[in-house]
């Protein structure tokens, strides 16, 4: 599977942004993940949603601001990003695996797959 991520730039705080993941070479499997890592930090959990049946999952920093959906038909994973805050400034890696269980979505270790990451920074 090739993830390409995009959708990332400049915006103010308060402002919205909206990432893709596209995926080709095969389906996406069974969840897929946006993480971030911001400069000097770990990459982290964000989001995930389950490609059957829809489930969503988010970080308690991100939850009632971000929403991740899928559009089955175009293979591809939206990151619909909210209330942008500072703190949000992050690079944006989409991840995915066919392996992965619900217990173990927010650990990177996890998944196979990995886009080549967007960088989004929000301005204060």
């Amino acid at each position: 599977v090739q993830l390409q991520a995009s959708g990332g730039g400049l915006v103010q705080a308060g402002g919205s942004l909206r990432l893709s993941c596209a995926a080709s070479g095969r389906p996406f499997g069974r969840y897929v993940t946006w993480f971030r890592q911001a400069p000097g930090k770990e990459r982290v959990f964000v989001a995930s949603v389950k490609w059957s049946g829809g489930s969503t999952y988010y970080s308690d920093a991100v939850k009632g601001r971000f929403t991740i959906s899928r559009d089955n038909a175009k293979n591809t994973v939206y990151l619909q990003m909210n209330s942008l805050r500072p703190e949000d400034t992050a690079n944006y890696y989409c991840a995915a695996s066919h392996s992965v269980i619900q217990s173990n979505i927010a650990s990177q270790n996890a998944y196979s797959y990995w886009g080549q990451g967007t960088q989004v920074t929000v301005s204060s």
